[in-house]
């Protein structure tokens, strides 16, 4: 009883869940500026699954919890491609899906970027035999950047976009 009324009246006590990963944190600032100097704005991504087992989908969803917050870095997920810079591409491109993907592509206004994101996104993983897909998305629209996993981890997903940003930071003399 004297444990329930401490429980009730007393200090609560929690475990200290804050973040910890330095390198994630120093990849994000990083990537929020590169952001800032490029687009001025954020980074809306639109997340296609082609035909994926959903492992990369899982990863890029724990970027938005609370744990990574990824959209204090200025990159925010989008519901529509008309409103995206970078479509972010998982699983490989199954024959029902290619069309899709190609609908996808087109109706992202320019400029935008394409990230094959797993290794199924990338060049089929171990579906790329099976005679229900046609490969890695690069095989339907063209990709400017592949990150390898099975799946990606969040931290590899954010080194992944920062290295997105820095060709075109140069070529703009903005880095």
């Amino acid at each position: 009883m004297i444990k329930a009324t401490r429980n009730i009246t007393g200090q609560k006590v929690t475990e200290d869940f804050a973040f910890k990963d330095k390198e994630f944190e120093e990849i994000g600032v990083k990537l929020k500026k590169e952001i800032d100097a490029i687009f001025g704005r954020s980074l809306a991504i639109r997340e296609l699954d082609s035909g994926s087992d959903n492992s990369p989908e899982i990863e890029l969803v724990n970027l938005t919890t609370p744990y990574y917050d990824v959209e204090r870095f200025g990159v925010s997920f989008v519901a529509s491609p008309r409103h995206a810079d970078v479509i972010a591409i998982t699983g490989p491109v199954t024959h029902n899906m290619a069309v899709a993907v190609k609908k996808t592509y087109d109706a992202t206004p320019e400029p935008k970027f394409v990230v094959a994101i797993g290794d199924d996104a990338c060049d089929g993983g171990i579906f790329k035999d099976s005679y229900a897909v046609l490969g890695g998305a690069d095989k339907v629209i063209p990709v400017d950047l592949k990150i390898r996993g099975n799946p990606p981890s969040p931290k590899e997903i954010l080194k992944g976009l920062l290295a997105l940003m820095k060709p075109y930071a140069r070529k703009e003399g903005l880095s």
